[in-house]
């Protein structure tokens, strides 16, 4: 990369080399051997909440393990009117936020005003956020998105009760409920999908085609 051309019409190498190096005893660029953090802040997480994965963005300064019981929300909307009118209640809870998937959304929107009211509520720390949505890269705090498979398609993550315990576990990388495989597959006998959004025109037509989170979200398969 070095001796690729730039815009200033010299390679990289040549628009360094007259730069003074770096400070003796400066903190702000890590080396190797001393970084910020050793892996990186995006998770694929698994476990039996997500048996397709999910993706985790996880810095670390929230921590790496959250355990908690569920408070559930069917979309985004509902989340933002209980948070709004009592943000206490989401101190120590998993949020979950489902039917925001590829089909349940439909289009998987990104979760970005739910998790911006968290912060905003001062609840950063004390709550994580777990969703069959997207996140974008201006989202802070325990989040956990493009859980798979989604609630719209019976994933685990639509059979979750108010107060079911969830555990995040970012070193071991495992999500999980604390429910047995039978508790599970018996919700699983009485579970009823969602009607779809959409019942006509491009969007049925998307509903009907996309794939998973877990497959790219893609239509021509």
């Amino acid at each position: 990369m070095r001796h690729f051309l730039l815009v200033t019409g010299k390679t990289l190498g040549e628009n360094l080399q007259n730069c003074p190096p770096l400070a003796e005893g400066q903190d702000i660029i890590k080396s190797l051997e001393n970084p910020i953090k050793k892996t990186g802040h995006i998770q694929v997480l698994r476990g039996n909440l997500a048996p397709d994965g999910s993706v985790a963005k996880i810095t670390g300064k929230e921590g790496l393990y959250f355990s908690g019981p569920a408070l559930v929300f069917e979309g985004e909307e509902s989340m933002i009117a209980a948070i709004s009118e009592n943000p206490m209640n989401f101190k120590k809870k998993v949020v979950v936020i489902r039917g925001e998937g590829p089909k349940g959304g439909p289009g998987m929107p990104e979760m970005l005003t739910p998790t911006s009211a968290i912060m905003g509520a001062g609840l950063g720390k004390d709550c994580a956020l777990l969703t069959d949505g997207r996140f974008s890269g201006g989202s802070h705090g325990f989040v956990v998105g493009h859980v798979c498979p989604e609630a719209q398609e019976g994933g685990p993550i639509g059979l979750v009760r108010n107060g079911d315990i969830i555990t995040i576990d970012a070193q071991e990388r495992r999500i999980d409920v604390q429910i047995t495989d039978e508790e599970m597959e018996e919700r699983r006998k009485n579970w009823t999908r969602p009607p779809y959004k959409a019942t006509r025109g491009v969007l049925y037509k998307y509903i009907k085609n996309v794939e998973s989170a877990s497959r790219g979200c893609v239509t021509d398969e």
